[in-house]
């Protein structure tokens, strides 16, 4: 009976209907680094202190400069990088009303002078950036609540990834992606004009409920939609949008200085997504496995037709060769023990790219430099990233690749700690080399995750093991922003040692290339059987083809 991809051999593997949703779904990413990492202009905390009103009137009386009234206001502490530095959460309790206290600010001795915490708000140096830390007054003891903006998100972005990924394998890739995006639109709008910082949380992690999800299917759809040799690289290019995404953020943040208008500038393409609803097909693939063939013949005639392409096979015999023979559990992921080893490291490394990833694209919101342009060289890294991936992975493999971009970046993150900040270029390379592992790394495990384990339980498979990354970005925050305080490069000695460990894992894993995709368990735990079974099948089609010919789809077999 004929295969969907034997339809796709005439139809077109990629041809022009493919490239054009192809292109349309990767404008789905680019938002989505906003949504993701947009905390680091949103979130942003300026130099505060604390707001102390007797001492401004005083400073009009005596014409004290700012730097003198803030000397007599905020004691001394040790900041994050051991320099002494003004106080950003307590201040001296002095009765500036009394008449005996001089003008002279050199006469006045206040070092043995109580201090307190700020009884009257905080004074911000804005910057020209108005953010939900300054609106929300979200420092000192209540700094904590920012890490929480992100964590939510998070939260979303686990509960919505699995729902979204149920509801897509129940209604279908477009309506789920299309119902995602309505949710995203409204959830965004909501964000923007949260009226306090609880129904900001709330509303945040709606928002993530709906993003991750929807980007999710757009995903599937996609790869469900082209031919095999073409789905890897069609992955990794829809995730380089996300970069692009990255490098459009920092532009807008600079002309768009109000985190709520932000907001709004983020949410917007959600709600332009819905037209999508004319532009973009079900996945046939999808259709098949809930045996609506008549759909599935209509769009894929369509596709030939877009693609101009004659179809000579007799598509009424298509058949649903996705179709799962038992359901997948949880079980599965962990009863037998190649199975177990795999789960146990691929969620680790999904943890840890989660980590590593968001820690250091957050850092750049706490460090000193022009933030503008530290994230825009930043998003430029994850370029070569990309062009890393699709240049190794068919010549020297997965599993050395994706090993050496996560101890590549945990060393860079070592060795960032330890460089004194006056070889501050220097630091920056090192810095930058850690990203480009990282995301290297982060966009390996997405298909590596795909290729080891067997087609009944990929899906849930790479669902489960994924949500490893939600609970590394709720994880994420809370490990940069509160360790920071103690010591500004601490963060970056807790993701190399993270990335350390995830790269020494990976080398546990086997080697995938020109390993045909498992359909059993059995082809886990027995990979030998497999290549007998793959030996067979070749000597089987060399026998069949005319005058010796050997050529054989890589994708699918290896001779």
């Amino acid at each position: 009976m004929t295969s969907f991809d034997d339809i796709l051999e005439e139809a077109g593997k990629f041809g022009r209907c493919q490239k054009r949703i192809f292109l349309l779904l990767c404008m789905v990413s680019m938002p989505w680094a906003g949504v993701y990492v947009g905390i680091v202009f949103q979130g942003f905390t300026p130099n505060h202190w604390c707001r102390d009103a007797e001492v401004s009137e005083r400073r009009e009386t005596c014409g004290w400069s700012l730097e003198e009234s803030r000397s007599l206001t905020l004691p001394l502490v040790n900041g994050s990088s051991g320099e002494l530095q003004h106080s950003s959460c307590e201040q001296y309790e002095v009765d500036w009303n009394n008449t005996a206290l001089s003008c002279d600010s050199q006469e006045l001795d206040l070092s043995r002078t109580p201090r307190t915490s700020c009884k009257n708000g905080w004074e911000y140096d804005y910057e020209g950036r108005q953010s939900f830390v300054t609106e929300f007054d979200l420092v000192c003891s209540d700094a904590w609540l920012v890490d929480m903006y992100q964590a939510t998100l998070n939260v979303g972005f686990l509960v919505g990834s699995i729902a979204i990924g149920y509801l897509a394998d129940r209604f279908g890739r477009k309506l789920s992606f299309l119902m995602s995006n309505l949710l995203n639109g409204i959830a965004g709008i909501l964000v923007a004009i949260a009226p306090n910082y609880v129904s900001l949380l709330v509303f945040r992690t709606l928002y993530g409920f709906g993003v991750k999800g929807g980007w999710v299917a757009g995903y599937v759809l996609i790869t469900e939609l082209v031919g095999v040799e073409y789905r890897r690289t069609v992955g990794v290019l829809y995730q380089m949008f996300f970069s692009v995404g990255i490098l459009i953020l920092p532009l807008l943040a600079y002309y768009i200085t109000d985190w709520r208008w932000l907001q709004v500038v983020i949410t917007v393409p959600y709600i332009i997504f819905l037209s999508y609803y004319w532009f973009i097909p079900e996945s046939p693939r999808w259709l098949l496995s809930q045996n609506r063939k008549d759909r599935a013949v209509e769009i894929t005639e369509a596709m030939a037709k877009e693609n101009k392409k004659t179809l000579s096979k007799n598509i009424e015999t298509l058949a649903d060769d996705n179709a799962d023979t038992r359901t997948a559990s949880f079980m599965d992921l962990i009863r037998t023990p190649k199975m177990r080893k795999h789960t146990l490291i691929l969620s680790f490394n999904w943890f840890t790219s989660a980590v590593v990833y968001q820690g250091l694209i957050m850092r750049l919101g706490i460090l000193e430099g022009n933030v503008y342009i530290d994230f825009l060289i930043s998003g430029l890294l994850e370029f070569p990233a990309a062009f890393l991936i699709l240049f190794t992975i068919e010549r020297i493999g997965r599993r050395l690749p994706f090993a050496t971009a996560n101890i590549v970046a945990g060393a860079a993150c070592f060795i960032t700690a330890f460089i004194p900040d006056s070889m501050i270029w220097f630091k920056t390379v090192v810095a930058c080399i850690g990203r480009l592992g990282i995301t290297m790394a982060f966009e390996m495990v997405v298909f590596v995750n795909t290729e080891l384990y067997p087609t009944f339980v990929r899906n849930f498979g790479v669902s489960v093991c994924s949500t490893l990354c939600d609970v590394g970005g709720i994880v994420a925050p809370f490990l940069l922003y509160r360790l920071a305080v103690i010591w500004m490069e601490l963060p970056l000695i807790i993701f190399g040692s993270l990335a350390f460990v995830a790269g020494g894992l990976v080398l546990l894993l086997p080697e995938t290339r020109g390993v045909p995709l498992p359909d059993t368990i059995d082809d886990i735990e027995f990979p030998e059987q497999v290549k007998e079974k793959v030996a067979l099948k070749n000597q089987q089609m060399i026998n069949l083809l005319p005058n010796g010919d050997v050529s054989i789809n890589k994708e699918t077999a290896t001779v």
